[in-house]
C-alpha cells in the first residue's frame, strides 16, 4: 500500500479506515518512511513534503481507504499543580525551553526528563510519571521555528 496524502482528524469519514499504524512523535513528523499497520500490511508513506501527523489523522492511500494514525505510548510526565496559575506558569517556562507540550484542561504532559522533572518539582508542580500516547501542540508556526535563535532561552 502506497499513501500519498494526509486527512486531518476530523476531515475524514471513519467508514473509509482500512487500518491503523501507531507511531510514536518522533516518527509522525516525516515525508516518508515504511510503515506496519497493526494487522501487519506495510504501508509506504509517501508525501510532498514533510509533515506532523498527529494521533487520529489519516493517511489517504492510492488505491482507496484511510489508514488511521494512533499516537504510540511514551513514557511521559504528567504535571499538575495547586491553582491554574501556576500551571500557566510552569507552561510559560517549559514553552522557553522550546519543549513539545500537550495541553489538557487541568495538567501537561511532556516527555520524561529528570532535569525538567526538577525544574518542575521546583516552581511547585507535581510529576507523576506515566505511559501515555504524546500527541503535543502543532505550534505557533506548524512547521518549524518563525524567528532566530539569538535570545536566552533561560531569561
Amino acid at each position: 500500500m502506497r499513501a500519498n496524502g494526509v486527512l486531518l482528524r476530523g476531515e475524514w469519514q471513519l467508514v473509509a479506515e482500512v487500518g491503523s499504524v501507531v507511531i510514536d512523535f518522533d516518527s509522525r513528523h516525516r515525508r516518508r518512511i515504511v510503515l506496519r499497520t497493526e494487522a501487519g500490511a506495510e504501508v509506504l508513506v509517501d508525501l510532498p513534503q514533510a509533515v506532523r501527523l498527529r494521533d487520529g489523522d489519516g493517511l489517504v492511500l492510492e488505491g482507496g481507504g484511510v489508514v488511521r494514525v494512533r499516537a504510540k505510548l511514551e513514557p511521559l510526565m504528567e504535571i499538575h499543580a495547586h491553582h491554574p496559575d501556576e500551571l500557566v506558569r510552569i507552561a510559560w517556562h517549559l514553552g522557553n525551553r522550546h519543549l513539545p507540550v500537550q495541553l489538557l484542561p487541568d495538567r501537561i504532559l511532556i516527555r520524561s526528563d529528570h532535569v525538567i522533572q526538577e525544574m518542575v518539582e521546583g516552581l511547585g508542580g507535581h510529576v507523576a510519571l506515566v505511559e501515555a500516547p504524546f500527541d503535543p501542540e502543532a505550534g505557533a508556526y506548524r512547521g518549524g521555528h518563525g524567528h532566530r535563535h539569538e535570545h536566552d532561552h533561560d531569561e
